[in-house]
């Protein structure tokens, strides 16, 4: 999936060494520079979207400070409102300032340097040849072996990435979810790595990493074979704005599959947070679970899988007599 914690770190050009032969730099420096660029773009936009993962965070560890509203839908019905992006957001600046919006931030910054770097060796060291777009039917086969080698590479990229990364997002989860239990057991980067090593030693830091894995290669592999095939079958080559048509064909095959794969990223986060010493992952917040499998059927039986998917019009149902 592609979020600021894991952007491409492609050049846009063929990388060359660092100096001539001489030793001068000239321009095959450039490459190294479109990193720092892609660096410095990542930690803005992570910035900018932290607000927004983090009441989505919030959401997701079950926690509902503010009392739901009654509203009616287009229909008539009467309903019971929770609180959209904007009224959770409001109730972090009252409780914390402007600035506890902000909660957990530094180590998702660390988190999409380091999936930058990472992403920029691993192309570097095995690089993937260039993609040529095959349309015609006939060449099906073909076509369908390239995206499949396409799809295995970066698959590749995208695991190392994550095994790299997670570590920092277990870190910035809780920090996040200290917010429930007003608790202050993580604070600085450091200290958090040097408490989760001290209490739950390597294994603390990968807690969640396989659902996280999962729901991120099921994601690459739908989208990239689904929008293969709406290409190959559903897009004329006759048509005038097939290319224009073709171009978004992954992008709208993302969003769908996204909320496909959601439940995977629920629990990833909601196991990062369980039986941490904090409120939001200890009962009666959340139970205690023995595996990722053991999140999911319980979320499953709750009708949960996908708490936190949406940032408005999120819906308590009950009877309508209930409501007048």
């Amino acid at each position: 999936m592609v979020t600021p914690d894991n952007m491409p770190a492609e050049g846009g050009g063929q990388r060359g060494p660092l100096f001539d032969r001489n030793g001068v730099p000239g321009a095959s420096s450039t490459p190294v520079d479109m990193d720092a660029a892609i660096v410095l773009l990542g930690a803005g936009v992570t910035a900018i979207t932290h607000p927004l993962l983090y009441v989505k965070l919030l959401i997701q560890v079950g926690h509902e400070p503010l009392a739901p509203t009654v509203g009616t839908t287009m229909f008539g019905r009467k309903v019971l409102y929770l609180p959209g992006f904007f009224s959770y957001a409001r109730y972090i600046i009252k409780v914390d300032g402007k600035s506890g919006l902000f909660r957990g931030l530094s180590p998702r910054v660390v988190s999409s340097t380091i999936s930058t770097m990472v992403r920029s060796k691993v192309k570097q060291a095995v690089p993937m040849e260039d993609a040529e777009h095959v349309s015609n039917r006939d060449d099906l086969k073909t076509s369908l072996r390239k995206v499949v080698k396409e799809t295995s590479h970066e698959m590749v990229v995208q695991c190392l990435s994550r095994i790299a990364t997670h570590p920092f997002h277990v870190i910035s989860v809780r920090c996040m979810a200290q917010f429930v239990g007003r608790e202050v057991k993580y604070r600085g980067l450091f200290s958090c790595i040097a408490k989760i090593f001290q209490e739950e030693g390597v294994a603390g830091f990968f807690v969640g990493l396989v659902p996280h894995v999962l729901g991120e290669v099921i994601f690459l592999w739908c989208c990239n074979l689904l929008a293969h095939f709406i290409n190959t079958y559903a897009v004329d080559d006759n048509f005038s704005q097939a290319p224009a048509v073709r171009s978004y064909t992954k992008f709208v095959m993302g969003i769908a599959v996204s909320v496909l794969t959601y439940p995977f990223m629920l629990v990833a986060d909601l196991m990062a947070v369980n039986n941490c010493g904090l409120a939001a992952g200890l009962p009666p917040n959340s139970p205690i679970f023995k595996s990722w499998v053991h999140c999911w059927r319980h979320l499953s039986v709750q009708g949960q899988l996908f708490r936190g998917s949406s940032f408005f019009f999120r819906r308590v149902p009950v009877a309508v007599t209930a409501l007048e």
